[in-house]
This record gives structure tokens, sequence and C-alpha cells, in this order.
């Protein structure tokens, strides 16, 4: 609880600077490398790749400051490390609030370093075999065993480096869930993500 109370006021500090900041919009889009962790998961999983799409938005307050959001397809979850042709596919509208120091190293290009929490909802979650496809928002029976829900809600941090070459850019970034995905279980997102996008 204490974790999360820290994310909010994160968000609500970030939320009071954007608004008398200068805002660019983009796109951006990558690949995911994302796994399931916790002390209940290290012999069940092993990392799955994904991707991530949506559109970001920089709120410039100073010449190298910039609180960096947006809103984002990215998918988690993991494969299980039973089988290769089994996994549970997580997909989430999820949402970053970093705090973002940009470097300028030549004109036209900077190195971005940020970080901050993020929140996320599950708009889709598949706990797969073969042909066989289950819901894990609801109790679910999968490969010989029964499993209480996946909690819909996912927050944590995240942080990246990153580089801007004029309008385009290319980033490196890393979030760690800090909600229990499962109620009865320590399991926690953890995804590592590379992307590129363009600024409008």
């Amino acid at each position: 609880m204490k974790k999360l109370r820290l994310v909010a006021v994160v968000a609500m500090l970030a939320i009071v600077t954007v608004a008398s900041a200068q805002m660019n919009l983009g796109i951006k889009g990558g690949v995911n490398y994302s796994n399931i962790m916790g002390k209940d998961a290290s012999d069940l999983y092993e990392a799955k790749i994904g991707f991530n799409a949506g559109l970001a938005a920089d709120f410039n307050f100073a010449p190298e400051m910039a609180i960096q959001t947006g809103l984002f397809f990215t998918t988690k979850g993991a494969n299980f490390k039973a089988t290769n042709k089994a996994s549970i596919d997580l997909m989430y509208l999820q949402m970053p609030i970093h705090f973002a120091y940009k470097v300028s190293v030549t004109p036209g290009t900077r190195v971005v370093l940020h970080a901050g929490p993020y929140v996320a909802y599950g708009v889709s979650g598949k706990a797969k075999y073969k042909d066989i496809s289950v819901d894990v928002f609801k109790e679910y029976n999968f490969l010989g065993n029964s499993y209480s829900a996946i909690q819909r809600f996912d927050a944590g941090v995240g942080l990246g480096v990153g580089a801007e070459f004029g309008q385009f850019l290319v980033d490196i970034g890393w979030d760690m869930g800090l909600v229990k995905l499962n109620k009865n279980l320590d399991w926690k997102n953890m995804s590592a993500a590379l992307s590129i996008g363009y600024k409008f």
C-alpha cells in the first residue's frame, strides 16, 4: 500500500507540473521482452516476446527537462517452462508518467534519461496451450492446475534511456510491477522494451 501511495503522489506532482508546460505529441512502438516474476513464479515461467504501440506526449517545462507520458497498448506475460507451447498472454492499456532529463550532445541530437511510475489496465488476458485458450481474468484451470483470477489493475515503476534525433527517437525501457497479479500468489509483471518513435 505504501508503494501505491508513492506512485499516486508522484503522479499528482507530475500532473501539476505539466499544467503549464509545452506539449509535443508523437507515436511510439516497438518490441517487448516480458516475464512474470516473484517467489511463486521463478520455477514456472520464462520470458516471452511481445509488442508496445501508442501515442506519446512530452510536456517540456525547461530546456532540458520534461514529463513524458502517453497511452500505450503493451503486451506482457510469460511462457511456461514446462512446455514451449504454453503461455500467459496479457495485454494492457498503460500510461507511464516519467520525469525526463535531456542532454544535448550535438545540434538536433539529445540523450534522454527518464524514470517514474506507470499505471495499467488489463484489456485481454489468456492462458494458451495449443488450441486451448482460457480467460485468466476469471478463475481458471490450466495444465491440470487451478488458479484464482489475475487482477486487471497493474502499477509499478519504470526507467529508461533513449536518444532524440530531431523528430525521431529511439528508447530502451524497463518496467517493474509493484502490484501482485494474483491475490494468492506472488506474481508481478516485469518487462523491457526497445521502441522507436516520431514526434509531430
